[in-house]
């Protein structure tokens, strides 16, 4: 997908972006700045609703679970201030029952991580009721895995037992994936 045009954006770009993992953030801002919004952002739920009812964003994009609690309090914020603010729920944890509730609580998409910039904004930009297109370079099913791996192993505080427990696999296979270059 090309740059959006900023006329695509509308007259109010204001953007509030609610992600606890800085890096992603930052990257974020800066490439959703460079597609023509006015970017503000928040690390926490606190920080999310605070910017929420000071200054209503026009377009969020919020992470499901934050370190102080759910994005989901981040959405029905941002609803009550204004109801029409287009909101994409990030997560790496994709499932069924949190994407429902992420539309009922007034998102209008919700996309699982990892999702570039042009994923998020094709999502934030596209026509109310339509989809937006696939990607045109999805990751391969495998670059699918191994991040998933990777997220898992840092939440886990880059520990090897704890994250193949969780990951319900074998240390030792997990060792041998974590000592691989990532998937194209």
């Amino acid at each position: 997908m090309s740059e959006i045009e900023p006329l695509a954006i509308g007259p109010d770009n204001s953007l509030l972006i609610v992600e606890d993992d800085d890096a992603l953030r930052s990257r974020l801002a800066r490439a959703m700045e460079k597609r023509g919004f006015a970017v503000t952002m928040a690390a926490s739920v606190a920080e999310g609703v605070a910017a929420a009812k000071t200054h209503p964003p026009a377009y969020a994009v919020t992470d499901l679970r934050l370190g102080d609690g759910s994005g989901l309090d981040v959405v029905t914020a941002i609803r009550e201030a204004r109801p029409e603010s287009r909101i994409i729920v990030l997560t790496g944890y994709g499932a069924i029952a949190t994407a429902v509730a992420a539309v009922k609580a007034g998102a209008v998409d919700y996309l699982s991580k990892p999702a570039d910039a042009d994923d998020v904004c094709a999502a934030l930009l596209s026509p109310e009721g339509e989809r937006p297109p696939p990607p045109d370079n999805p990751m391969s099913a495998d670059r699918v895995r191994w991040e998933h791996i990777q997220r898992v192993y840092e939440l886990c505080e880059r520990n090897v037992s704890e994250t193949a427990r969780r990951l319900n696999m074998h240390r030792r296979t997990l060792q041998r994936i974590l000592a691989k270059r990532s998937p194209r």
